[in-house]
């Protein structure tokens, strides 16, 4: 970098943090932009391309604290007006006005030490030309700005049965290169979910940390259960005479035996009953199997059970069960 961009930006304000910004909150925010404005997140914006790598120029000053101390020191001189120009190109104002901070000699000329100082500022000796010390210096990176970047992520799929992701298991999935690798799939991981695999990616092009494997996961859809969060539901059919009557039925448990409900007189379609600790156990706790009751209506009926229908059907409450939803739907 020149020296002159020293003068000229601000990299405080490129990160948006204090002069005295501690090196762990430093560090915090340029993760923080870097993530946001990485060649691999922003698919090729330019804009965002610039960003990333003035950020990374910047973080790569500050991170590094005798840089960081000499880039202090020369925005203070440039607080004061200093600037290195070319001779003839703002007369007073340019190189003298610098080294007039390291003093001077008898008689005008500066003193060897001075210069000495001068240039140790500037991470060489009074004999080297610039841009060999720290201003030429690339802490690696993303085209030569800022830290060791992570390697790219690498991303595979798989399918698995319904039971399979309730319970959890370890699966064996293969890789780019075709070798076989091991993924433990956690209890209760949904359909669509990601599970990423720390540092099984591909390797940092700078010597940062290795990418990632992210697997997307597809649940089978089950014939009986479906998921609700940490619940198992299923539909129980009953028959009329359970439900007006009252009954105890068998319910299935995912992958277990069945288990025996209650169903009380008068159950109506849709009513949910509840058996505790049957759904989905995670580390997150555990849900409950939720049995929901439809009542089957039979489609064939002997002339037996026709005539003991009309029978109810003379004796049954003189009730109109959709009076109250004709009611509302005319408000």
């Amino acid at each position: 970098m020149a020296s002159q961009d020293w003068f000229d930006k601000d990299f405080y304000k490129v990160l948006g943090v204090s002069k005295d910004v501690s090196e762990a909150d430093l560090k915090k925010t340029y993760r923080k932009l870097a993530r946001k404005y990485h060649p691999d997140s922003t698919q090729g914006d330019p804009a965002a391309e610039a960003k990333f790598k003035e950020i990374s120029e910047a973080y790569a000053i500050l991170s590094d604290k005798d840089q960081r101390e000499e880039y202090d020191q020369i925005r203070a001189m440039g607080a004061g007006g200093a600037r290195f120009q070319a001779p003839g190109a703002g007369g007073a104002g340019g190189f003298e006005d610098v080294f007039s901070r390291f003093g001077q000699s008898r008689g005008g000329s500066y003193q060897q030490a001075d210069f000495d100082d001068l240039f140790s500022m500037f991470g060489q000796a009074s004999g080297g030309g610039f841009g060999s010390g720290r201003f030429g210096q690339s802490s690696g990176g993303f085209r030569g700005y800022g830290g060791p970047h992570k390697g790219a992520d690498v991303t595979a799929r798989t399918t698995l049965d319904f039971q399979t992701a309730v319970k959890g298991e370890t699966i064996t999935l293969a890789g780019e290169d075709g070798k076989p690798f091991k993924v433990k799939i956690p209890a209760g991981v949904a359909d669509g979910q990601k599970i990423r695999l720390r540092g099984r990616g591909r390797p940092s092009p700078d010597g940062g940390e290795s990418g990632d494997i992210v697997v997307q996961v597809t649940v089978r859809p089950h014939p009986v259960f479906t998921r609700d969060g940490l619940n198992l539901r299923v539909t129980v059919p009953v028959t009329f005479t359970e439900a007006a009557l009252g009954a105890t039925i068998e319910v299935p448990t995912l992958g277990g035996d069945s288990v025996k409900l209650r169903v009380a007189p008068g159950t109506p379609s849709g009513r949910v009953l509840r058996v505790k600790g049957r759904g989905v156990s995670t580390s997150k706790g555990t849900g409950d199997l939720l049995a929901e009751v439809q009542v089957a209506v039979p489609s064939h009926l002997d002339d037996k059970a026709r005539e003991a229908l009309e029978r109810f059907q003379e004796l049954e409450p003189k009730e109109n069960p959709r009076a109250d939803l004709l009611s509302k739907a005319r408000e």
